[in-house]
């Protein structure tokens, strides 16, 4: 700029600045949308795309409002055959609602440059003629994206797709919500993004609500760690000019996180504050301590493995049949049943957990199986003997992580894929499959066997990075003296997710030539054998396939 030239007017400074940030960065100039957004912003829009309801909890500063600029515009853009509609933004203040326009105005110049003008107008919001500053942009579709007033009133009498930004710090978030969730009577749809701002917020209350599924919804998660996972660094590097490296984005990591110091769990890691409590209250698991069955003990000594196979067998055989045999027979023959098996071979406690679904769909646990010591090939025993007499079986989880892989394995080999999963236990997959089971525990929709293990086992489950979990170093004592790892919660939690998974039930019988199926033993068809891809050792009227037939 010249010495002589005459200085820019205020008017005229603001107005220079929101047209460079209404243009798409040079760097990103020519590209397609999904080569500009990370895998966590792409993963957001696809959830909108297809729900009427995504809550998303997520770090400070991952991109997560910036790509919803382009799937407002890509929405408000869009003819009303091509599921278009008006975009409501609400911020919980001016500063929010101006940069939200001026990100869709980029959007909008690099999507349809004829769809560039944004406009500032005020509405009456209902409160003794107050006039609230808004912000518009039209599109020839005949939609437009409105920034409004946090007040709840503002959706007064309106129809569209609601963003919440910054949910967990609005004024009157309940009410908010309340207001937005009309809109979806008329098929529109609602957006919650937030930071998290306390365990008791309604945010994070409605966030547990989806996970629960208490809510029909999809919750969409993004730490800092996994933005910088996917490139956020990388990206800040392309636009301020630096060089990446995995050192300087290391750096870039530890310094940001000592920014926030003490509050990084909550702002970076997804955590609400005083969260870091007990996931399940001992009251709680109490109340829903009233199934009536045992704990069945199969503990072994350390030199059991080297024993005979033939020993071995015999040893386990006598137990399924005098302990395990009784809890079967009683079982309901009329009711579904599944499981869920948690391995560990040494140390903690390898645990087969059936659950079964009353007919008032109550989840109850008949009875527990507790291993300790015992070989892989009589822990494969176990679960045969046990799942091949599970009544209406519909499927079972087993843990396939470590050592835990070769019993998942030969277990859906002799039941099948369709029926067994073998899970790999991760953050994710717990983060997905706790909340359901802590609903079922807090609309008393789940018995469980009363014994204080299970109980101590249960309140081992604790909020780590936002997720719930049994922390690695936990170790308590059981009633019997031994360590315990709370080993009875993700049995359970694979016994509960394996029952709200779609059930396949499928059956073969082969017509007798007398016209009717001919059965064996206690009224089994003839091709349960068929069925099950078992062969009947010896006697002909035995009930199941031989134990270890594969």
């Amino acid at each position: 700029m010249a010495y002589d030239a005459e200085p820019l007017s205020e008017e005229k400074w603001a107005e220079l600045r929101r047209e460079a940030t209404q243009n798409l960065p040079a760097q990103l100039a020519g590209k397609e949308l999904p080569d500009v957004l990370m895998p966590s912003q792409k993963a957001l829009l696809m959830a909108t795309a297809s729900n009427q309801l995504v809550v998303s909890d997520k770090s400070r500063r991952v991109g997560f409002t910036w790509a919803i600029g382009a799937d407002a515009v890509l929405t408000a853009g869009a003819e009303k055959a091509s599921g278009g509609m008006d975009c409501l933004y609400i911020g919980y203040n001016l500063d929010m609602a101006r940069e939200f326009i001026d990100t869709c105005a980029m959007w909008a110049k690099a999507f349809m440059p004829a769809c560039t003008d944004v406009g500032e107008f005020f509405f009456d919001d209902g409160d003794h003629d107050r006039q609230i500053q808004a912000f518009r942009i039209r599109f020839a579709s005949g939609f437009e994206i409105v920034a409004l007033s946090s007040r709840p009133r503002s959706l007064r009498g309106r129809q569209g797709y609601v963003i919440l930004d910054e949910f967990a710090f609005h004024d009157e978030p309940d009410a908010l919500l309340k207001a937005a969730m009309a809109l979806l009577i008329w098929g529109g749809k609602v957006l919650v993004i937030s930071t998290h701002n306390g365990v008791d917020n309604p945010f994070n209350i409605l966030l547990n609500d989806v996970r629960a599924g208490k809510r029909p919804g999809v919750a969409v998660r993004c730490t800092f760690d996994d933005a910088l996972e996917q490139g956020l660094y990388q990206r800040i590097c392309l636009m301020t000019g630096k060089v990446w490296s995995p050192e300087a984005e290391a750096a870039f990591r530890t310094s940001t996180r000592r920014f926030y110091g003490a509050g990084a769990a909550e702002e970076l890691d997804c955590v609400p504050s005083q969260g870091s409590g007990v996931y399940l209250t001992r009251a709680l698991i109490e109340a829903c301590s009233t199934s009536p069955g045992p704990v069945l003990r199969l503990h072994v000594g350390p030199d059991f493995e080297m024993k005979p196979e033939a020993e071995r067998r015999s040893y386990v055989d006598a137990f399924l049949e005098q302990q395990v045999g009784p809890e079967l027979e009683k079982l309901d023959p009329n009711l579904r049943h599944f499981f869920g098996q948690d391995f560990a071979l040494t140390g903690d406690a390898s645990l087969y957990v059936p659950i079964c679904i009353e007919r008032m769909l109550t989840r109850r646990v008949p009875f527990v199986i507790e291993m300790r010591g015992v070989p892989h090939e009589q822990q494969k025993q176990v679960v045969i003997y046990t799942t091949e007499r599970l009544p209406r079986f519909g499927g079972g989880k087993l843990d396939a992580t470590g050592n835990g892989s070769y019993l998942a394995q030969v277990t859906a080999q002799r039941f099948g894929g369709d029926l067994i999963e073998q899970v790999k236990l991760s953050q994710a997959w717990y983060l997905e499959h706790m909340p359901p089971m802590k609903a079922a525990f807090e609309d008393r929709e789940m018995a469980i066997p009363a014994h204080i293990d299970l109980v101590d086992d249960l309140r081992q489950i604790v909020l780590i990075r936002g997720v719930p979990m049994v922390p690695r170093d936990k170790r308590t004592t059981g009633a019997d003296g031994l360590p315990r790892h709370g080993d009875f919660a993700p049995a359970l939690a694979l016994a509960d997710a394996a029952s709200r998974g779609e059930v396949v039930e499928y059956a073969y019988h082969r017509v007798s030539t007398g016209g009717a199926l001919a059965t064996h033993g206690a009224g089994e068809p003839d091709d349960f054998r068929n069925r099950h891809g078992g062969a009947f050792a010896g006697d002909s009227d035995r009930r199941f396939p031989a134990r270890g037939t594969f």
